[in-house]
Parts: structure tokens; sequence; C-alpha cells
């Protein structure tokens, strides 16, 4: 038997629960591709729109989302939660529970496959390659595969190639802690990585930790992934989801009074990476005197934002301050452009950082004055980020997301435990982790004891067709601002 964790792994009430269907449920679905119909085409080069959406109001019925899909208007005191997400976060933490007695049970895999010294080193990984995340998704893989091929292409780790066992979570949390425990249980892989969204690897963490594995995520930066006393969890990213906001704050705090925005509007998916952003940037730009006129909170599935659009232009706020994932942000930015209303500000959280797929989307001049909080920058002199943009570049014709290097910089923090401590030892690599900092394409990564990290965001924005990071000063890329931002094109 494994050592038993502080806590039991399990699922709180209070974690938002979404996006529970597998591909069998979306009419049209390709299974084998993840694809589709979509607003620009391929899954690879745009955005998607939904196959089941009520193209009217623009949102899917679910049993925890508000069933009419439209705004909610300044909202009331205290955190914004969706109808009937107690009820269903029951049924999952049943499942859970379920999953992780039946997985805690025998010797750690891990530690047994480690004496076979001339077989591969398995990484096993589970990601959402179809539904409803599979965009970042899918550009997660990348990065985990452009990671796998640079570290095999220098002998592998410990002596040992790395091989990737990669399953497919269709964006289900039932069907991640399967993954998960199947990967750990039957396939009986050396280490595990993480899968993309605090939704999924809330509960995935939940199964390596009561199996007493490691667990490094690329993306999955709720606070609550960090109130369980977990041991074996670790967020390869620079802080966790409320600090995005702050680096945004600061350059706010550093304009003249005069050119500092006096009202702002907040719209913010339902996602628990998205909306702590928004809510905390919210609340700290009230205490700096910007006056709120609109705060709202829109189902996953919404795909029509004229309604949300157009309450907001009458209100003509100063900032926009979106909490967007991808094609929500695409979606905004197109109302927006409809109804020839540009704000003097435009901040979204991580829609912009898809590269040439959102400028794609939303057409390439009107990326200019966008804003945005990234982990990472192509242009950062990190060791290895000049690799990593070559490799990903060669291998697939295109920039590197965000996505994908937060995935490589998983893999790397993994990678670099496992060497220092000259064994595939579950307990050793976690107590590495814990009281060493490692070097990634990101800079440099430590964490606190719960297994969030010390750091700080960067502050990006789209300038003449590029991004560029603005904030702090020492990493910035460019000494302009481009602020206010200019109209639609």
């Amino acid at each position: 038997m494994t050592a038993s964790p502080p806590s039991d792994p399990e699922i709180p009430g209070d974690l938002p629960v979404s996006r529970r269907r597998g591909p069998d449920s979306r009419p049209g679905h390709d299974r084998e591709t993840g694809a589709r119909p979509s607003v620009t085409g391929d899954r690879e080069t745009g955005p998607r729109l939904s196959a089941t959406s009520d193209r009217e109001t623009g949102a899917r019925p679910s049993a925890t989302r508000d069933r009419d899909g439209g705004p909610r208007r300044h909202r009331e005191a205290g955190p914004r939660r969706t109808h009937g997400m107690r009820a269903a976060m029951s049924a999952v933490a049943l499942g859970v529970a379920g999953a992780l007695t039946l997985a805690a049970c025998g010797t750690r895999p891990s530690e047994v496959a480690a004496a076979k010294t001339d077989k591969p080193i398995v990484v096993g990984i589970s990601l959402p390659l179809t539904g409803d995340f599979a965009q970042p998704g899918s550009e997660a893989k990348r990065g985990y595969e452009v990671w796998r091929d640079m570290v095999n292409a220098k002998g592998g780790i410990l002596g040992r190639k790395v091989e990737l066992k990669i399953a497919d979570d269709a964006s289900n949390q039932d069907t991640v802690v399967a993954d998960y425990t199947k990967l750990i249980t039957q396939d009986k892989v050396d280490l595990l990585l993480g899968t993309f969204s605090s939704l999924l690897n809330y509960p995935a963490s939940a199964v390596a930790e009561k199996n007493g594995m490691v667990f490094v995520e690329p993306a999955g930066g709720a606070p609550n992934m960090f109130t369980r006393n977990f041991k074996y969890l670790f967020f390869a990213q620079p802080a966790t989801a409320p600090h995005q906001a702050d680096v945004f704050v600061n350059w706010v705090k550093t304009l003249p009074e005069s050119e500092r925005p006096k009202t702002a509007a907040y719209p913010s998916q339902d996602d628990p990476f998205a909306q702590p952003v928004i809510d905390s940037m919210q609340k700290q730009l009230e205490a700096l005197g910007v006056k709120t006129v609109y705060s709202q909170l829109y189902p996953a599935d919404t795909t029509n934002f004229q309604t949300i659009a157009s309450t907001m232009a009458s209100e003509k706020p100063d900032l926009i301050a979106q909490g967007a994932v991808f094609e929500d942000g695409v979606g905004l930015v197109r109302g927006l452009k409809q109804l020839n209303y540009s704000p003097k500000i435009l901040f979204q959280t991580s829609a912009p950082s898809n590269a040439g797929q959102y400028s794609d989307a939303v057409g390439l001049p009107n990326t200019e004055g966008v804003f945005y909080t990234v982990s990472w920058n192509e242009k950062a002199t990190t060791p290895l980020n000049s690799d990593f943009v070559s490799a990903y570049k060669k291998a697939y014709n295109a920039d590197p997301a965000e996505d994908a290097a937060d995935a490589f910089a998983a893999a790397q923090v993994l990678q670099t435990a496992t060497e220092k401590v000259g064994a595939i030892n579950q307990d050793k690599i976690r107590d590495w982790l814990h009281a060493n900092e490692v070097q990634t394409i990101l800079g440099p990564l430590s964490w606190e004891a719960t297994g969030e990290p010390k750091g700080q965001f960067l502050l990006a924005q789209w300038q003449s067709g590029k991004v560029e990071v603005v904030a702090p000063a020492d990493v910035a890329t460019s000494k302009t601002v481009v602020n206010p931002k200019p109209a639609w094109k």
C-alpha cells in the first residue's frame, strides 16, 4: 500500500463542475479528430462553433448552468455561482471517490518499473483532445511531444528514452479520472504529467495524490486546487489565477490620473481559472476608484455575444476586462466590432495567447492594443526557449501557443527533479521539488508546500501584429504601450 496523503483527496462542493459531456453526446463530433463545425474551420486553425448550441441564445442547456444563457447584471456580493452546481458536484465526487478506492491499492507501479532500465521511461498523460478543451489540449500535446523529442535527441532521462502514453479525456471529468486510474494501475506508467484546465486537473490530481505519484500540471491555477493539503501536486506556471490580475492592475497604477480608466465592464466565462482573474481585477480596480458599470458571468457554451456586447456598449465603459478561454474572446471582439464600439482598453485572459489562431479569428489589425497576462513569451532568453521555439516551428510550421510552452515547462520540471534525484522515486522527486527552484522556458519556478507557484505573470500586448511583453519592466520586450486601443478595422 502507498502512504496515505494528509487528507483524503476528494472534491469539495465549491469548485465549479461543468462540460461533463463525452464526445458521444455532441451531434456532428468526429471522435477521431475532435473536429466540430467551426467558425473558422479546422480545430487547429481557428475557434469552433458548437454544433449543439442554441443559435439564438448562444447557450446549450446544462444542469450546471443558468438555463436562460443571458447576461446577469451587477451580481450580488460574494462569489459568482451557477444554478445546480452542487448537485452536479455530488455526482462527480462519488465517481472520483470510487475510482480512488480502486486505484489506491498496491505498490506504486512507477517504482516497480524503475528497475527495468532496458525499457523506456513511460510518462502517462490524459489530455482533452476532443470536446470543449480540444484546442488548448491539442497545444499541450504538442508541447509535450516537442519536449519528448528534444530529450530523446540528447539520450533521454537517466539514460533511458522517454515514451509518452497519452489518452483522450474528451474534456470530461469522469473520463479523466478513469484515464489516470488506468495509467497508474493497469499501464503502470513511470511518471505522470497533468491535463489541461482546473476542471480536469482537480479530479485528476486527486487520483495521483491517492497513489502517491508526483503530478506536475501545465494548466490548473484555480485557487481551490491548492486548498486540499496535497503533497504531490505542482503547478508549472508562475502564479495562480487570481494573480493574473496583479500585473495589469500595477500597470494601471502607473498611469497618470487623467489616463486611468474611469469605468469598467467585467464579463467572464463561468470557468474556475478565468473567473478568479476577473473577480480579482474588479476588486482591485474598484479600490482604485474605477466604477463598475457591468459585471456578468456567462455559460461556457455561449456562442452568441450580441446581447452581451450590446449591453456593455450602452454603458460605454473605458475598460472591458473579459475572462475568456478562447472562442468566447473571439466572439466578444466580433460582437463589439459589429456594434462599432471599441473600448479604450481591452483585456482578455487566455484567448489572445493563442498566437495565430486568435489573430486569424479576429483579424490581425483588430489585435492591436489587446492586453492579456501570460506565463511565457516567444522572445524570452530563458534556457532552452529558443530551442523549443525552433523545434515547435519545425514540427508544426506555426508559432507555438502559450499552452504548448506551459506543457513543455511542466515536463521540464518533472525531468529536472528526476535527474537530480537520480532515480524514479516519487517521494524523493516530490521532496526535491518542494525544496528547490527549477529553471524552465517560463523562467525559474518554485512552490509553496501546497504546490502553488511563487512567481508572477507577464503583461503582454498585441502590437503591430506581434505579441510584446510590456511589464514587468525588467523582462519587457517593448518600451511602448499602446494606449488607448485603436478603433476596430
